[in-house]
């Protein structure tokens, strides 16, 4: 494996080469860079992802002001769903690690514009500071939801102005709930019951997107399992999977998280298809620029080391590393 390209690319994707940093000479393997598809910024510093290997991040709740306002550096690059659309006493409202700020309380599903704690209005809201995505909350599990009527209404009012819906689905009946609305992304993988062959083929079929988060289950195993299970038959089916944590729940590694990765890995995401997870660039079309993911030393001989290797991974200018494989 160490000096065959071919057997690389066949472990880690088509993009993994063997390289070396210009400056340092430091021996690695270079990949796309990646992305963390669910994080909350407010909860983290992320001055540290790129140092650890994320080079662009989906903050998917959070203050649309200050996100607007937020300083941009480039790396990591950052896309937004500003505040959370909920119900009127819905999650997360009253959390402790949820300001008012990142919440909007819908009271009508109106999809005119400038209606008081109408659906549009709460969509124009977050698109009017730059949103990317707009982050509807079911959560049943934690008191009422939207109504299927005004959760239509936020994804049609999205859909006009470009904006997939991201849905925290939680609870029974919740990921139906959305995917029937026409929610494009579910923020975690189904987690709350195991949701079954026809669920599955209709969510691919419809081409419904999931983000993983596995690991922030881990002091719950009946969850965890449910989660496993259906994101191992979601990729099966031929779903589109993308790597995301919910950084900032919990204390979690800021940078690429093994304990997901190995997660993933478990639900039978594997080898290249785990790097095109991570390195997937929703919701842009392209990857972070100029950038790509390196990670030191020799590449893994397979499968089962990929994991444990990539904790290893830094964000680095693409022009710093020189192939090795031409």
């Amino acid at each position: 494996m160490a000096n065959d390209p071919e057997a690389l690319r066949d472990l880690l994707g088509p993009d993994a080469a063997l390289c070396h940093r210009a400056i340092t000479g430091e021996q690695g393997v270079s990949l796309p860079p990646f992305t963390d598809h669910h994080a909350h910024l407010h909860l983290v510093d992320e001055r540290a992802l790129a140092a650890g290997g994320i080079a662009g991040v989906v903050d998917l709740g959070g203050d649309p002001v200050a996100l607007a306002r937020r300083d941009d550096h480039g790396i990591p690059r950052v896309a937004y769903a500003g505040a959370f659309l909920t119900t009127v006493g819905g999650y997360p409202v009253g959390r402790a690690w949820a300001p008012p700020e990142i919440a909007r309380e819908i009271a009508d599903p109106s999809t005119h514009p400038g209606v008081p704690g109408g659906a549009a209005t709460a969509v124009d809201e977050q698109a009017s500071f730059g949103a990317s995505v707009i982050k509807a909350s079911l959560n049943s599990v934690a008191g009422p939801v939207l109504d299927r009527g005004t959760l239509t209404a936020i994804v049609e009012v999205a859909r006009e102005r470009g904006l997939p819906v991201v849905a925290h689905a939680e609870g029974e009946g919740m990921p139906q709930l959305a995917l029937d609305a026409g929610v494009a992304v579910l923020a975690h993988t189904p987690f709350t019951g195991f949701v079954g062959r026809a669920f599955t083929a209709h969510a691919v079929k419809a081409g419904q997107v999931w983000i993983s988060t596995l690991a922030i289950h881990g002091e719950d195993p009946e969850a965890a399992e449910f989660a496993r299970v259906n994101l191992a038959g979601f990729a099966a089916a031929g779903g589109r999977v993308l790597y995301g944590t919910d950084l900032g729940n919990g204390d979690q590694r800021v940078g690429v998280n093994p304990d997901e990765v190995a997660a993933l890995d478990r639900a039978g995401i594997r080898g290249a298809a785990l790097i095109a997870a991570m390195a997937d660039p929703w919701p842009f079309t392209d990857p972070p620029p100029g950038v790509c993911t390196f990670v030191p030393g020799p590449p893994p001989a397979g499968l089962d080391e990929i994991a444990d290797w990539l904790r290893d991974a830094t964000v680095v200018p693409t022009e710093e590393l020189i192939h090795d494989d031409h």
